[in-house]
């Protein structure tokens, strides 16, 4: 009789940021992104000189967990979630283990998009949400064996999502992602009139 596999996975953690942790005040939170995008200079001036929608912190900033004592309390947090999909994804970390390496702020206003991308030299990436309006847009992810399709017909428009080469996740507020960073990914389109706020990081290994 035949048999039908699903192999070589690509995995996607979803969870609400307090199940690992006491839960943090997004609005805490929320206060703490604006207050470090109003006084971050050199982060606006690199947003303007690299066309980037919005404000982000990832070019101009290292310290956020010593700046905000929220920062510090969301890596506790972090720590648990990824130390969980770890285990979940069978890997044999040795005597090393994942350390978090960039954490940054990213708030995406009305028509700004982050285009399709990839992590290098990590190993776990994601992003937990701070704001997420009505409009706001979900988080793009692309199937990795697309470049390789090449004649393949496309899929049916109801084909089951692990056959579909592109998904799109909309979290809400509280909630993290975790994903393997060389799956690529990208935010479309912010269609609310309000911006969309997240916090996004990589972890190494070593």
């Amino acid at each position: 009789m035949a048999t039908v596999k699903s192999l070589f996975v690509t995995p996607i953690y979803h969870a609400a940021l307090s199940e690992q942790a006491p839960a943090i005040s997004h609005s805490d939170l929320a206060n703490s992104c604006w207050s470090i995008a109003d006084d971050d200079e050199a982060g606006q001036d690199w947003c303007e000189e690299n066309g980037y929608p919005g404000y982000t912190s990832y070019a101009s900033l290292t310290d956020l967990p010593w700046r905000f004592p929220i920062f510090a309390d969301l890596v506790k947090a972090l720590d648990a979630h990824v130390a969980a999909f770890v285990e979940d994804l069978d890997f044999d970390l040795g005597d090393k283990s994942l350390k978090l390496e960039d954490l940054w702020i990213n708030i995406l206003p009305e028509g700004g998009t982050h285009s399709n991308h990839i992590h290098p030299h990590s190993v776990i990436s994601g992003t937990t949400y701070v704001a997420m309006p009505d409009g706001a847009s979900a988080i793009k992810f692309e199937d990795p064996r697309l470049s390789r399709m090449m004649a393949a017909p496309p899929r049916k428009k109801d084909a089951r999502e692990e056959l579909r080469q592109f998904i799109y996740v909309a979290p809400a507020v509280g909630d993290v992602l975790l994903w393997e960073s060389w799956l690529r990914h990208e935010v479309p389109m912010n269609m609310s009139d309000d911006e969309r706020i997240s916090v996004s990081f990589n972890y190494s290994w070593g």
